[in-house]
């Protein structure tokens, strides 16, 4: 039997006396790419902090491909984008790249990280720029490049589309379809229900701590009745 790709079990956050995350159970399966949608607030970040280890869980378990996610280990599965992407300011982006991949104990190679600079839409002068000198969407494009780069099982992308412009976000859709194809794993957040609907196998609407629907968007679509997705989203958290 294939194990799924993640596994949240009862996954419980609190900050101080406010829940975030109360009783949440999620599975990811190996192979799918699924959308954990809510609002600013929700817990989306929250969750996959604890996924990466960055802040313990108050209760419940969280496993990666059937491994505890606290075991370093178990991370080397995954390739990880933040929301909030902040590069070195003073490094180059080819000295950025390559810093990155060593990291995982891959080499620079400049064909694939020209290539992959070319399916996201940005300039191979940035190799030789400061982040300092990116615009915001190139900073992205930088930090999308870094993840992309390495071949993953699973990807966790928080708001991957942030700050693209309409090529570069058309583009990214390119290579998020190209990497399913190839049988990675997506678990990504996002605001953008077009983008959503277009990539996903399945959404998870978070609201109030809890999952308040998971489903394909047709699914959600049928279960509130309603024409467009953002209508079924709006339904389910009122």
């Amino acid at each position: 039997m294939t194990l799924p790709a993640l596994r949240f079990q009862q996954v419980e956050i609190r900050y101080g006396a406010t829940p975030v995350l109360q009783g949440l159970d999620l599975q990811v399966e190996a192979g799918e790419c699924l959308a954990l949608v809510g609002l600013n607030g929700a817990g989306k970040t929250s969750l996959i902090k604890c996924l990466l280890d960055f802040i313990r869980p108050d209760g419940g378990r969280i496993e990666i491909f059937g491994q505890p996610h606290d075991q370093p280990a178990s991370r080397s599965a995954l390739g990880f984008l933040p929301e909030s992407f902040i590069p070195p300011y003073y490094l180059k982006g080819a000295e950025f790249l390559r810093y990155v991949l060593s990291l995982q104990g891959l080499d620079y190679h400049a064909e694939q990280v020209h290539a992959m600079l070319a399916a996201l839409d940005l300039a191979p002068a940035a190799l030789e720029q400061t982040v300092r000198q990116y615009s915001k969407g190139m900073t992205q494009k930088l930090g999308l490049a870094a993840c992309l780069l390495a071949p993953k099982a699973l990807y966790v992308l928080d708001e991957p589309m942030s700050g693209l412009d309409p090529r570069a976000h058309a583009l990214l859709r390119q290579q998020l379809a190209a990497l399913r194809a190839r049988g990675s794993t997506l678990f990504l957040t996002s605001h953008n229900l077009a983008d959503v609907e277009m990539l996903c196998d399945r959404l998870a609407i978070l609201h109030a701590g809890q999952i308040r629907f998971i489903g394909t968007p047709a699914q959600c679509r049928a279960q509130y009745g309603t024409a467009t997705l953002e209508q079924a989203f709006l339904a389910c958290i009122e």
